[in-house]
């Protein structure tokens, strides 16, 4: 733990795993992270190549992995908002 001024600070750190799967046409992406409170989510992405498009293997698996790491985003925020109601007793707004 790191002190500031008035106030304990914690750094906390989460580790984000991405595995991709191609082929010729479709790239499939799998996102995992791992919280400090020992959980884990995954999430899943695709990206498909157009048959006239040239084949760019890291262009899919920055499609696949950005929409893998959106979902995983909307999980997260999901989690949050249902602790926050949990916490709290009482139904909060959406977290978006």
């Amino acid at each position: 733990m790191t002190q500031t001024k008035d106030r304990p600070r914690t750094t906390v750190g989460w580790h984000v795993e991405m595995e991709f799967e191609e082929d010729e046409h479709r790239t499939r992406a799998a996102a995992l992270v791992r919280l400090p409170d020992g959980s884990e989510m995954r999430a899943h992405g695709y990206a498909s190549r157009h048959p006239s498009d040239a084949n760019q293997p890291r262009v899919g698996e920055e499609v696949a992995g950005g929409r893998a790491l959106n979902e995983l985003a909307m999980r997260l925020l999901t989690k949050a908002h249902d602790e926050i109601d949990d916490a709290s007793g009482r139904t909060s707004h959406a977290l978006r």
